[in-house]
């Protein structure tokens, strides 16, 4: 792992990247209870350890259950009973064997929040058909359009070669084994590529594709250098 910028020159960087500070917050709204959230609370810690972006990324988790758009309603409760009046909102969630039309109406009922939000936007990180997608490019390109199950045997082929032990959905060291052992700026090449093969089309279209890439830049440019780097 690589090691922690000294204190010092941490904040001299910082203090010249003029990053926006935490009056833009980012509410991560994941659909999984473990696998998501795990991964993207290795953000909000590293981003943590700096003073000035302590608490910058808030994490709320909610199962959806059997019901896609229910991840949208629960954040668009939080914002309301929070009194929410500046923020990224953003949803987390997997296409899985949810029909199509309930896929796609997310990211179509977020446009509509957003024509009247103001400061406070709602963003879609889906996957079709599941996260483990965005593991994956982390390590090769990937196109096959399979089965989640077929994700997950090639993962397991991934940390095997690595000798990473056996992926499990509940790793709570995903985020550095993603980061380290994996290259996070090629899987953000890759899963642009993806998307960009299929212009125009609505998310259920896209398969494989992911926009989770589109989160972690957000996200990133709040790093200490060391680690940003590995991604932007």
């Amino acid at each position: 792992m690589a090691k922690k910028p000294k204190k010092n020159a941490w904040k001299k960087e910082r203090k010249k990247e003029h990053l926006p500070l935490r009056e833009y917050p980012y509410f991560i709204f994941c659909e999984g209870t473990k696998t998501e959230p795990n991964y993207f609370e290795g953000f909000r810690k590293i981003i943590n350890e700096d003073p000035i972006y302590k608490d910058l990324v808030w994490i709320q988790i909610e199962p959806i259950g059997g019901e896609t758009l229910y991840i949208l309603e629960q954040a668009e409760k939080f914002v309301s009973d929070h009194n929410i009046k500046k923020g990224q909102i953003w949803c987390v969630y997997d296409k899985d064997s949810f029909p199509a039309d309930r896929f796609d109406s997310v990211v179509d009922q977020a446009d509509k929040l957003n024509a009247n939000s103001g400061d406070v936007q709602y963003r879609c990180a889906w996957s079709n058909q599941c996260i483990e997608l965005w593991f994956i490019l982390h390590f090769s390109f990937y196109q096959s359009d399979n089965d989640r199950s077929m994700y997950i045997d090639n993962l397991n082929k991934v940390f095997a070669g690595l000798k990473l032990g056996k992926y499990k959905k509940n790793m709570d060291n995903i985020f550095n084994t993603l980061a380290y052992d994996g290259n996070p700026k090629l899987a953000i090449k890759y899963a642009k590529r993806l998307v960009e093969q299929m212009p125009g089309d609505k998310p259920s279209q896209v398969a494989p594709g992911t926009k989770v890439y589109e989160l972690v830049e957000e996200l990133a440019q709040y790093l200490p250098e060391d680690v940003r780097t590995r991604f932007l």
